[in-house]
């Protein structure tokens, strides 16, 4: 086992990317100068890497705020690499459907060296992926799912879908949200934390808009029928996401899927507001965050709602209470945190840092 330091890194290259001496690990990167990911976090894989016995092929990657195919020399350069990692936002941004299910590529939502050696990106990654196994059973096999929170959300439905094929085709790390579910059979009203923000689909300026009062977002299946509150938020929400769907020429009014946060040590230490962009890059996989794909007919969409402190419940079984996911409750969630020990120790002391 590496130096403590870098059992995140371990964690990340072994446990989720299956990596064995001898390979060649694709390292996609960002520069530091783009604010997003630290370098820190670059050197602390390469050197795990290397310390497993793998052979490390560097990548530097521009950011471009609105790409929607994966460029050919980088396409090719995954071809031939046996793992690839990314520290980059490109692979966030194609997420859903871009990449090759058959290859090994993985997203990091560890954003630096901090972040990736604390409990974040050391419990194992097999134990979240159980956990999300386990929710995606219980969520998607009940008749009806009913969702709150103590300042005005309620929505209530059925999920008309399997969880398979409704997801990402490539590794994120750590695993953070359980499957997305349709919001086609769903009707209610979100209470919005005070803002909207994108999804990191495409970037876009400015990539959010606050309100200054209370703002509910109504829908009914896959449409937005409106905002409620005070006339002058109306209208912001109203005109950024006139804004946003003009742009990219996509339906403003599309309600695409929803899913909440899994991960008991994922948190933001800044403030939302005055960091949107890496909010909406990492915070999400918190259990205190339920959000919801909007604006355009494809996930992820491109704005995002956020319902802060959500309870969900499942035919009548509590799986969220106020933004505590309690695992024990669905079938097969003791045996899950029986097994993964890290992850029983994470949530008896859930990290509730998410910068609102």
């Amino acid at each position: 086992m590496p130096e403590q330091n870098l059992e995140g890194a371990y964690n990340l290259l072994v446990n989720c990317g299956q990596a064995c001496a001898g390979e060649r690990l694709l390292l996609c990167y960002e520069q530091e100068s783009l604010d997003f990911y630290d370098r820190a976090i670059v050197e602390d894989v390469c050197a795990c890497a290397q310390e497993i016995g793998l052979e490390v092929m560097p990548y530097v990657l521009d950011f471009d705020p609105v790409i929607d195919t994966v460029p050919a020399q980088l396409a090719a350069a995954i071809a031939a690499a046996d793992l690839t990692v990314f520290l980059a936002r490109l692979a966030d941004q194609m997420r859903f459907g871009r990449f090759k299910s058959d290859q090994r590529t993985i997203l990091s939502y560890a954003l630096n060296s901090a972040s990736l050696a604390s409990p974040f990106g050391t419990v194992h990654y097999k134990a979240s992926l159980a956990l999300k196994q386990v929710i995606d059973a219980a969520i998607f096999g009940a008749s009806e799912v009913v969702v709150t929170c103590k300042v005005g959300t309620y929505f209530k439905g059925k999920i008309s879908a399997s969880p398979d094929g409704g997801d990402v085709n490539l590794r994120r790390f750590p695993m953070l949200v359980n499957t997305p579910a349709p919001a086609s059979g769903f009707a209610g009203r979100i209470a919005l934390p005070g803002f909207l923000v994108g999804t990191g689909s495409k970037y876009y300026h400015p990539f959010g808009v606050t309100f200054d009062a209370p703002l509910f977002a109504v829908f009914e299946g896959n449409t937005l029928l409106g905002f409620e509150g005070q006339k002058s938020d109306e209208d912001k929400a109203n005109q950024h996401l006139d804004m946003v769907a003009g742009r990219f020429e996509i339906d403003r009014n599309f309600v695409h899927s929803w899913h909440l946060g899994i991960h008991p040590k994922c948190y933001f230490d800044g403030v939302a507001v005055d960091q949107f962009e890496s909010w909406s890059g990492s915070a999400f996989g918190n259990p205190r965050l339920l959000h919801v794909h909007t604006c355009g007919a494809y996930a992820p969409g491109e704005v995002c709602w956020n319902v802060v402190d959500p309870t969900l419940v499942a035919d009548g079984v509590t799986i969220w209470e106020d933004g505590v996911l309690l695992p024990e409750r669905v079938p097969g969630g003791r045996e899950v945190l029986a097994e993964y020990d890290d992850l029983r120790q994470a949530f008896l002391t859930p990290d509730r840092r998410i910068g609102i």
